[in-house]
């Protein structure tokens, strides 16, 4: 069962510029913590025909919108085509896909986005991997630490999996899709194509193309 929430079986590597660092590990979570370091090496290698380095370890594509009002400190790097609207707040360890959208006051942080992710309204993404079109609902967040401030730990079938991490808020599988004012606890994994019904409470793993209700409540879709 462990193999339904690891990296290869959750993410399309190829819809993202992390794939040299997810490639390295047998769960995305292990990501988390060499995110920064991968983002200034990777930045110097980008095209300066496609890339424009605004700052120190901030590499934006040209073909990119970022409104006035964001701001975006280092180390990051924003993909073409991607928006980064009115208020939005990038804390830096931020890699973001091509044609994404970072919508008004959406906080990021030590992050990936894969290619089309949307976090448009009033999200909070931190120490996450968001895959390939997955969708953050209106309000929705990665609650990304424990209220007792222990190790985040994933639970899979009643068996928990130690991640090692203070600080872990959610994976998202490709396409997957989170309902407005969800919040999803520590060590959440959400799989290739689930819904998450609104204002929901999430905890644990939600398999692959199911709905979750709510807690013990969780359908195959049938669509």
């Amino acid at each position: 069962m462990k193999k339904t929430i690891e990296t290869k079986q959750l993410l399309d590597l190829n819809e993202t510029l992390a794939a040299p660092l997810l490639e390295q590990f047998t769960y995305p979570w292990q990501a988390l913590a060499h995110i920064a370091d991968f983002i200034k090496a990777l930045g110097k290698t980008l095209s300066k025909e496609e890339y424009e380095q605004r700052e120190e370890h901030i590499w934006v594509a040209r073909t990119a919108v970022v409104f006035p009002s964001a701001y975006i400190a280092g180390p990051a790097i924003i993909g073409p085509g991607t928006e980064v609207r009115h208020c939005a707040f990038i804390r830096g360890s931020a890699l973001v896909g091509a044609d994404c959208v970072v919508g008004n006051s959406t906080e990021l942080k030590n992050a990936i986005l894969f290619n089309g992710v949307q976090a448009p309204h009033y999200n909070y993404v931190g120490d996450s991997v968001l895959g390939y079109k997955a969708h953050m609902g209106a309000g929705s967040i990665t609650s990304n630490v424990k209220a007792d401030k222990s190790l985040v730990e994933v639970t899979l079938n009643g068996e928990k999996i130690p991640t090692g991490l203070k600080k872990f808020g959610a994976v998202l599988g490709d396409h997957a899709e989170i309902g407005c004012n969800s919040v999803l606890n520590p060590g959440s994994i959400i799989g290739k194509g689930a819904h998450i019904y609104p204002v929901s409470m999430v905890r644990g793993v939600v398999p692959e193309n199911h709905i979750y209700k709510q807690a013990g409540n969780i359908a195959a879709r049938e669509d």
